[in-house]
């Protein structure tokens, strides 16, 4: 373990692209939705590059698991068999330094998302 007291910085964590799905309607997280990533091509064609189900707590941690490069990402969420079941999102990665966080609030009568910290 690095020590900082030595001067030795801690490791930067590497920056990924995650969300976190609520279900507003129960109050709790939403686990099992399936998350797929895609990377938009120059010619706007989305190539997917992985998919993942929301853990217990509603969480995908690293939907990215490669090196982050400029472009424009999608997040497209499954909701299930109700009246909304499907959502995508574009996301404009100017920055790969940082990380992105897309959280999404899930009921049976609304999706809303936003950019998260």
């Amino acid at each position: 373990m690095p020590d900082a007291a030595a001067g030795t910085p801690p490791p930067t964590p590497t920056p990924t692209i995650s969300t976190h799905v609520l279900d507003t309607g129960t109050g709790q997280p939403a686990a099992g939705v399936q998350v797929a990533l895609y990377k938009l091509g120059e010619d706007d064609r989305p190539i997917r590059l992985t998919q993942a189900l929301t853990d217990a707590d509603g969480r995908v941690r690293d939907l990215l698991e490669r090196p982050m490069s400029p472009g424009t990402y999608r997040l497209e969420f499954r909701a299930g068999e109700g009246f909304f079941r499907r959502l995508s999102v574009d996301i404009a990665v100017e920055d790969v330094s940082r990380s992105y966080h897309v959280p999404l609030l899930l009921s049976p009568f609304s999706m809303t998302t936003y950019r998260g910290s």
